[in-house]
């Protein structure tokens, strides 16, 4: 009881950490704003105050600093999800969407959509991603098969696979794009959060929240699977059935996040890792550690973003990866010395 009670104590604060970051990082930007006038502009935008302030301050604030925290909130704990999910089917520490060709292939679903109008206008933006997504995912099974254990030839497919995505999404570009186009479309494909608006915010929320509490269900069946299969199959768990639902929502969120914030890598790899070094193995605490854990770190990857270049903003793919790549061979460094 003791242990549930600090559990459900440690997420509250958590969520309420979460919460205050995003508003403060609402406050931060070229554009310097008090405090106190972005706690205004957040309660005129809930609808629990009136306050006065400029149009202006308002609109910075409400319309693109606090939608594109939520975004990154949203996106951060989503790829974290996504890396927990992959880390745990294939049973190999290196599986996230990124290294897996799903993120490579969800962008050139969208490109396709975006430069070449697939699908004739029937296909949104985030249909083309999620059916590039399955494609790219179907492809490197494709090319594992025979694998069996082997998860490491599964992981050599994903990165054959991601080249090979990569290369077809800049082939698009390059053929089908003007100078204007090409530069928009690569910035995105970088990672970036300066389009971003409340609808897509609100599109990722909506898929985030319940796609969460799902996975939080399957959390005793994963702590199953990391038994082996056969022990998982032995205690009642449909591996087969297990694979589809839980593959098929790490590509709808992958596909969703790509579409709308470009492929960001790192964060599905690395985080997963960070939560279990701190909660465990368990994925009933694993799965809110890592969403919670993520979420923090996209929020203050798109804070530096837009600070660390004065008057400039960078994709926050190149800021997850000057911080993702060096915490990961740390991580690797103390695998390698308690091997030792």
């Amino acid at each position: 009881m003791r242990a549930a009670l600090t559990l459900g104590a440690v997420t509250l604060s958590s969520l309420l950490s979460l919460v205050l970051l995003m508003v403060m990082a609402s406050s931060m930007g070229d554009v310097a704003l008090p405090f106190h006038h972005t706690l205004m502009a957040i309660g005129n935008g809930l609808g629990i105050g009136h306050y006065p302030l400029a149009p202006l301050e308002q609109g910075i604030v409400w319309e693109y600093r606090m939608s594109r925290s939520l975004m990154a909130a949203c996106s951060g704990a989503g790829l974290a999800l996504c890396g927990v999910i992959l880390q745990a089917l294939l049973r190999n520490p290196l599986a996230e969407p990124y290294l897996l060709g799903i993120s490579a292939g969800a962008s050139t679903g969208a490109v396709m959509v975006m430069l070449l109008g697939a699908g004739g206008g029937a296909i949104t933006v985030s249909g083309g991603a999620f059916i590039g997504a399955c494609g790219a995912f179907g492809l490197i099974m494709l090319l594992a098969r025979g694998a069996g254990r082997d998860t490491g030839r599964i992981i050599l497919a994903g990165i054959a696979g991601t080249q090979l995505f990569n290369a077809l999404t800049a082939w698009i570009v390059s053929t089908s794009a003007n100078a204007e186009q090409s530069r928009s479309v690569m910035f995105w494909l970088l990672g970036s959060l300066s389009s971003v608006r409340w609808p897509d915010a609100l599109l990722a929320l909506a898929l985030i929240g319940p796609a969460f509490l799902l996975l939080l269900g399957f959390a005793r069946r994963l702590d199953t699977l990391a038994l082996g299969e056969e022990v998982a199959a032995t205690l009642g768990t449909r591996i087969t059935l297990l694979r589809v639902v839980l593959l098929g929502i790490t590509a709808a969120i992958t596909a969703v996040l790509v579409s709308i914030i470009g492929a960001v890598g790192f964060v599905g790899l690395v985080i997963p890792h960070a939560a279990r070094f701190l909660v465990g193995p368990h994925h009933l605490k694993l799965l809110p550690a890592a969403a919670l854990i993520g979420a923090q770190f996209m929020v203050l990857a798109d804070v530096l973003s837009r600070i660390l270049i004065t008057h400039q903003v960078l994709p926050i793919g190149v800021v997850t990866a000057l911080v993702g790549a060096p915490a990961f061979a740390v991580m690797l460094y103390r695998k390698q010395g308690r091997a030792v």
